[in-house]
């Protein structure tokens, strides 16, 4: 929501928003665009008057626990009759219109794959336009309009039209339409990065979650492109539901875009063919597949593999994404946006192929998502944190028993109901050399910053 206030803004919109403790990087990039933000969901923000009020789906018709309701402002608007739509659905009719769209959807990996496509295409002059639910190091922004007319043509039936590349989210998108957000982006280039089970607030299951992306690709033209990972299964039920545009593949022993090399410097081979190589400064298997797709998706628009894979050369990845915070007396913090076990574990292998097997590993995480808080996947807990030598569970509004659920990992795994117990526990358990690893997909009580001070104190 904060990117798609960027946006506004930029096609210049007077722009103004609701939320609630809302933190870095977004809160600094509203300020820094001259975004007023509103503390809170209170009613007498309908005095504003706007031509439309735009939702975001954290707002619900949900009541307190004294039966007022949550979100009282969106009472009014439904009261007054006022004009309201979602995020998505603006996005669709005010921003993607004539625009070749690029959607980049799966269950990891979706904001650091976005980012490497909207910066391969940057990089390519095509001065695409972006939305990213991250902030990319080099651009600096979470979004942008980008150019009106694309400055180099392509071929083929949209050749002319400017690109947009678009992080799509499977999540619903909103409280009055329950279909995945992706649904409204309508893209001509579609990544299926991967798929697994996850967001158990609002899916059943796996088939649940399947169906919605084969909802996505119902959208994809026939001139369009689907760019799917060969390795996931899930995926590969979804297209045999019916696919109607080309599909390019990557990833499998047999694809269109297959890696040779370590993560950190690998060849690209298309159809066994090598055509470029990306030496650059992520590491990790996630990341090396994360550029397949975002190289297979840029060849649709014209990009060729050798030009995209220099640009990830210079690729900078993005803020809270394996970010180092700082290092004191040896010890090294990162800050990281994992939230679901398979990420944690992506991490955190990602992080030891860096490092190698002498160097320890500390993992600080919050399960703080939807899915987590609700235990669904606390039994992959273990699985995901193997690669750390220490995990540290912050477990403040849990409804279910951490330790419990660590309990296979034995001394190695501690748990604090306060930020302020659990920096305590890794200052007391780090030494020179140790990579600390805080992973929460929010603001995970200013850990970082906590654990710098507490470290420089010892």
């Amino acid at each position: 929501m904060g990117g798609l206030a960027a946006l506004a803004r930029e096609a210049g919109h007077r722009v103004t928003g609701c939320d609630a403790g809302v933190y870095p990087p977004m809160s600094d990039q509203l300020r820094a665009l001259g975004i007023d933000l509103i503390e809170g969901y209170g009613a007498d923000q309908l005095a504003l008057q706007p031509d439309m009020y735009v939702i975001g789906n954290v707002v619900s018709r949900a009541r307190l626990p004294d039966g007022s309701p949550k979100f009282p402002l969106m009472e009014a608007i439904l009261d007054a009759g006022a004009p309201y739509t979602s995020g998505p659905q603006w996005l669709s009719e005010h921003v993607l219109q004539g625009r070749h769209v690029l959607a980049v959807a799966g269950t990891h990996g979706k904001t650091t794959t976005t980012s490497m496509l909207a910066w391969v295409l940057e990089c390519a002059g095509l001065q695409p336009g972006f939305l990213v639910g991250g902030v990319p190091l080099d651009f600096g922004v979470s979004a942008r309009l980008g150019a009106a007319r694309r400055p180099v043509a392509g071929a083929g039936l949209s050749g002319q039209a400017p690109v947009f590349v678009i992080e799509a989210d499977e999540y619903d998108t909103a409280f009055f339409d329950k279909r995945s957000k992706f649904v409204h982006y309508r893209p001509r280039t579609a990544v299926l990065n991967n798929l697994e089970f996850d967001h158990a607030d609002i899916f059943d299951d796996l088939p649940a979650i399947e169906r919605q992306f084969h909802h996505l690709v119902r959208t994809v033209p026939p001139s369009g492109r689907v760019v799917v990972n060969g390795l996931e299964e899930s995926l590969t039920r979804v297209l045999h539901a019916g696919c109607w545009s080309e599909v390019s593949s990557f990833g499998a022993a047999v694809s269109d875009f297959t890696a040779r090399g370590e993560p950190h410097a690998f060849d690209v081979l298309q159809r066994d063919r090598v055509v470029a190589r990306v030496e650059w400064a992520l590491g990790g298997v996630h990341n090396q597949l994360n550029a397949l797709a975002a190289i297979a998706a840029a060849e649709h628009v014209g990009v060729s593999p050798a030009d995209a894979a220099a640009a990830l050369g210079r690729f900078r990845n993005v803020k809270r994404r394996m970010e180092l915070r700082g290092t004191v007396g040896g010890v090294a913090v990162y800050d990281d946006f994992a939230h679901h076990p398979t990420a944690l574990r992506t991490t955190l292998d990602g992080l030891r192929r860096r490092v190698g097997p002498e160097a320890r590993i500390l993992a600080a995480f919050e399960p703080r998502s939807n899915t987590m808080k609700l235990g669904t996947m606390k039994a992959q807990l273990p699985w995901a944190l193997e690669a750390a030598d220490l995990s540290f569970c912050h477990t403040a509004g849990l409804d279910w028993d951490a330790a419990a659920a660590l309990a296979p990992l034995g001394a190695s795994a501690r748990t604090a109901g306060t930020v302020e117990e659990l920096v305590a526990q890794i200052t007391q358990s780090a030494r020179p050399g140790d990579h600390v690893v805080c992973m929460s997909n929010g603001n995970f009580g200013g850990v970082h910053a906590l654990l710098l001070q507490s470290l420089s104190n010892k």
